[in-house]
Formats: C-alpha cells, structure tokens, sequence
C-alpha cells in the first residue's frame, strides 16, 4: 500500500504550506517543473499586478514582474544544476515604486508523498536595507569626493603661503600661521635694535644697465642679505630699493644684549659678503664696486600691525629708526655706525672705534656713535668655568649657556670626588 493515497492530496499540500501562509515573506510553492501550485498572501500582496497566480510558469512570473532576463536565465539554470537558487538582488517595481527584492528557492524532497516534490522559495522585501546600503554608499562616496576637495585646497593654500612666505619676514610668516598672531593684535613697545643699511652711490651703478642685469644684480644682493638676517635671527621689515630695514627683538627676543649681539654679527658679516661677491658682479660686466653704509640703533619702539582695512604691514616705528636710518647716511663706505646704547649693550664684545659726535637731522642734540670693526664669534663669547686652587670662578654672560656651565661644575665635582681618599669603615 502506498502511504501517499490514505490522505487528501490537497490537504497535504496545504498542511505543508502551513508556516508559509504565516511567513512575513512572498512565498510560493510549485512542482517539479517549476508550475506554482500555492502562493500565500504576502506574495498576492506584494506583487498585486500578477492577479491569480495559479498554474503559471514561474519564470514566465519572473518575466511578468519585469525581471531582467539575466536573473531569470540565472534562476532557471542554478535550480536544475545545484537544486537551490540565492540571488541577492532582484529590483522590482511595484505600483511605481522601485523595490528591492531577495528570491531563496530550492527544491523539495519527500519520500512518503511525491506531490511535495517540487519547488519552494520566497521574496524577501530587501528594499529598506538596499537603501540604506545605498545611502551609505553615497555618503563614502562623498566623504571620498570631500576629501579629494580638501587635499586639493589644502595644495592650494600650501602653495598660496609658499609665494607669501616671500613676502614675509619668516618669524611674522610664523607667528601667523601658527595662529599666534591676528590683524586685530595690539601694538606694542619693545625695546629693540634696529639695523639700515643703504648701497652707496647705487643710481651711479645701475644707471644705463638692463633691466635683466639690474634685477639679477639687486635680486642677488637683497637675498645674499635676507639669508643673512635670517641666519642670525633678524626680523626682515622691508626692502626699499636697494635699502635693507631689520629688527632684533620681536616677535621674539632673547634679551636685549643678545639682540644686540645678533644685529652686530649680522651686519659684519654682510659687510664681508658683499665682498666677497665683487667677483660675482665683475663676471656679469658691473664693474664698479659695492659698497654698503650701515647703521644701528637701540632703543623703545612701537611694533605691530600698521595700515588700513584693505592691507596691514608688520613694522616698527620710532626714533630708534630714523636714527639708524641716519646714521646708515653719514656712515663712510663699507662701514658700520653704531650708537652709544648699542655699543653699551655690546660690552666689550665688539671692537669698536669712537666717532665725532654728529649732527643728524630731526635730532636737536648731537649724536654719540661708534664705528664697529669686528665682532666676537658667538662661540666667543659662551663663557667659561675655571678652577684655581679650591676655588671655582664662574663666567656665563648669556643665560642659554648655562646648561654648560653646570655639566662642567659637575665634571669638576667628579674629578674631585675621584682625588678623595675612601672614607674608613666604623669600627
């Protein structure tokens, strides 16, 4: 006997199908040659333009879903080769509406009744999480499109303060894009030593030459001179023609005699490389020498941010400036005038010669200057520890030497230690 014909075929069937009509899901149920026999009330209602399903091909409601041929082909052929079929996305629309749809299908095996031999599946509504997959998607793409956007202005403005960084003295290039300093910060009164310098007889030199040896014979002046300034920590004002305005003590200082100390090597060694570079303008047919007056000058100055609305400069003003700029003028050839505080703040440091006292204009008293002729190294100038006897003298005329001072009285206390005979156990 066989099992199958003591029950009711159709209420197998539709006991089989029993988890199915309760499924959230669109669920069908066809035979083996892929004709639906059951579909529950989800499918009806998810896919309402198919009508009464019954005994239609399946691929043919695949079709009639608009179904793209591919996915069809893909179905047909994974359910007769593996006996089961997974595709992730089928898109669908319903009513108008564009959905998202998983279809899960396989075939069924039964022994004891062959009529649920056939082919089960459902539709999965996949549509909300396609859309946020979507919209994630979108969002990576625009976080990929933003990035992009900002690398790319981030090469511009990289590339906008490379030029202005040429325009700016390197400590106010700094202080402004480190952000410690805005157009609206307060003036300032600091003391300060200003240093001018001036080519002499320079309209007699450049007079007739062509514009493209001018600017290479200005240009490479004024950049031998910015190199320098640089080097010893000086603050580039301006250049006006061929006249150079720096300042030591801001932004940043290390006090007033190292200021000092600073400007005055700056302007020996200028005063040496521009003769050093006589060579250089004779091959490029300047014949006349270079010859350069500077000056120097200390005292209280205003600083800060000076101009209008439209554009701000970072400069100093004050007598300090005119009295260096004055003393640059009455200065000889390839010589430096320094003034009385200048060369207290020197302190024996520099080799200076006394000058007559001038008569400058715009200063109602003369004017005590002296010529610098050289200055001590800075690795001159450090100080030094020494030892006599039991006694131990300690020289350090610049605060940032005193580190070194300190590792040599330790060194001094080893040695010591070392030359002191063991100390005797108690008894």
């Amino acid at each position: 006997m066989i099992i199958e014909e003591l029950f009711n075929r159709a209420n197998i069937v539709d006991l089989s199908f029993f988890n199915f009509r309760n499924a959230i899901t669109a669920c069908y149920f066809a035979d083996p040659e892929l004709r639906i026999l059951r579909v529950n009330e989800n499918f009806r209602s998810f896919f309402p333009v198919l009508g009464n399903v019954s005994n239609a091909w399946f691929p043919d409601v695949l079709a009639q879903l608009g179904v793209e041929s591919k996915h069809i082909d893909s179905f047909g052929a994974q359910i007769e080769k593996e006996g089961r079929v997974y595709i992730p996305q089928i898109p669908i629309r319903v009513d108008g509406v564009d959905r998202v749809y998983s279809l899960l299908s396989t075939r069924t095996q039964d022994p004891s009744f062959s009529y649920l031999n056939g082919v089960q599946g459902q539709f999965v509504d996949r549509t909300a999480e396609w859309e946020l997959r979507r919209e994630r998607e979108e969002l990576l793409e625009q976080k990929i499109r933003d990035r992009e956007l900002i690398e790319e202005k981030t090469r511009q403005l990289e590339r906008i303060a490379d030029r202005l960084a040429k325009y700016l003295s390197p400590q106010i290039y700094n202080s402004i894009f480190s952000g410690k300093s805005e157009a609206a910060d307060p003036l300032a009164r600091k003391n300060l030593t200003i240093f001018f310098s001036d080519i002499e007889h320079f309209t007699d030199i450049t007079d007739g030459m062509e514009p493209e040896r001018l600017s290479f014979f200005i240009n490479t002046y004024l950049s031998e001179m910015a190199d320098i300034a640089i080097e010893h920590g000086g603050t580039i004002d301006k250049f006006i023609g061929d006249a150079v305005l720096i300042f030591f003590g801001d932004p940043e200082t290390d006090g007033d005699r190292e200021d000092a100390l600073k400007c005055a090597r700056m302007a020996v060694r200028m005063r040496d490389r521009v003769r050093e570079l006589d060579h250089i303008w004779r091959e490029k047919g300047i014949s006349k020498p270079l010859r350069v007056r500077m000056g120097i000058a200390t005292g209280f100055c205003t600083v800060g941010n000076f101009g209008s609305e439209h554009r701000l400069e970072y400069t100093v003003l004050g007598s300090p400036v005119n009295l260096a700029a004055r003393l640059q003028s009455a200065a000889e050839a390839d010589s430096i005038l320094i003034t009385e505080e200048t060369h207290m703040l020197l302190d024996g440091a520099g080799t200076c010669t006394r000058m007559p006292d001038l008569d400058l204009k715009g200063f109602m008293r003369p004017v005590p200057n002296f010529r610098l002729d050289s200055i001590k190294k800075e690795t001159e100038d450090a100080g030094e520890v020494t030892r006599v006897g039991r006694h131990v003298a300690v020289s350090i005329p610049d605060r940032r030497h005193i580190r070194e001072a300190i590792e040599e009285l330790r060194n001094i206390q080893e040695e010591l230690e070392a030359r002191l005979p063991p100390l005797e156990a108690a008894d």
